[in-house]
């Protein structure tokens, strides 16, 4: 009597070629997640920011049309990144007067992002200006 034994399974180069295959694709999916992670919590930051001007306004109508004493302590932002310290950013009102403001608002490495980039906007009379790191250069 004659028993063949019949062997299945994958031979040690299939398994290769599999996990080579898998990391090519994992290499080229990987960056372009990170980059829009990285974009929308600029975005994150930019809606901020946008809240924090609304309380500006607010401040400037309430206070007889001046900045002058604004902080961020004092405006409601209604922003749930405030006083979080594991917030992405960190906002901060600066340089406040009587005619403009400066707000900025800083990356927070709790997550693993890059720290101290930041996002910037001015405002005076006459213009507003958006400015920020080369890490959020597409949303400037």
């Amino acid at each position: 009597m004659n028993i063949k034994s019949k062997k299945s399974g994958f031979t040690l180069l299939e398994i290769i070629i599999v996990v080579i295959i898998v990391g090519v694709l994992a290499s080229l999916a990987l960056p372009k997640f990170f980059s829009t992670v990285e974009f929308s919590r600029a975005q994150e930051g930019l809606s901020a920011l946008a809240t924090i001007r609304g309380g500006l306004e607010r401040f400037y109508v309430s206070k007889g049309n001046t900045y002058s004493g604004a902080t961020t302590a004092n405006i409601d932002t209604g922003d749930p990144l405030a006083g979080q310290p594991n917030a992405h950013f960190t906002c901060a009102v600066t340089a406040a007067s009587a005619t403009g403001y400066t707000i900025t608002a800083t990356r927070n490495s709790v997550d693993g992002g890059t720290a101290g980039n930041t996002i910037v906007i001015q405002q005076t009379t006459a213009t507003i200006t958006r400015s920020g790191t080369t890490a959020f250069a597409g949303i400037n």
